[in-house]
């Protein structure tokens, strides 16, 4: 049975930066949670982050590749720089990833560690550019899929091709 990596976020923890949920009432997710197949993370918490916490963005919205490889930082609106946090995330989310043997993740999308599509962009005014966050490109770079929570039936195919169906 293939395990799936998804965003406590997603299956209704509140572990947002504001404090919040996102709670997913996909029926493909709940059929998945019921079988035992969801491993919840939340990597900003993983990483030393409280709840809640000031948002954070990537700056210049530059993605999570810039952050892995050092030419871009994470940044709470007054600039205090989480990029370490945000790293430590990352690495863990990959160990969760890895440990339990999950070659896929469905992730809350528009999140500077999580999103898949797109990320902030940096401004804290609500513009969004495209993009991944600093944990999805770190999974994806380990050969993880990554899946925003608007794109599960993708992930449902992914897990077809790789069980073989």
């Amino acid at each position: 049975m293939e395990r799936i990596l998804v965003s406590a976020c997603l299956m209704g923890r509140r572990v947002r930066f504001d404090g919040a949920a996102k709670t997913s009432g996909d029926a493909l997710l709940a059929a998945w949670r019921a079988e035992g197949r969801l491993v919840p993370f939340c990597p900003e918490v993983e990483g030393g982050l409280p709840v809640p916490r000031p948002p954070a963005e990537i700056e210049g919205g530059a993605g999570g590749e810039a952050v892995l490889s050092g030419t871009a930082r994470v940044l709470t609106a007054d600039g205090t720089d989480v990029t370490a946090a945000f790293l430590a995330g990352a690495r863990a989310a990959l160990d969760a990833a890895l440990s339990c043997g999950a070659r896929v993740a469905i992730l809350k999308e528009g999140s500077p560690s999580c999103g898949s599509l797109t990320v902030h962009d940096g401004t804290f005014g609500g513009g969004r550019l495209p993009g991944a966050g600093v944990t999805t490109a770190l999974l994806e770079r380990h050969g993880v899929s990554v899946f925003g929570e608007d794109r599960i039936p993708a992930a449902a195919v992914r897990l077809r091709e790789l069980s073989g169906a």
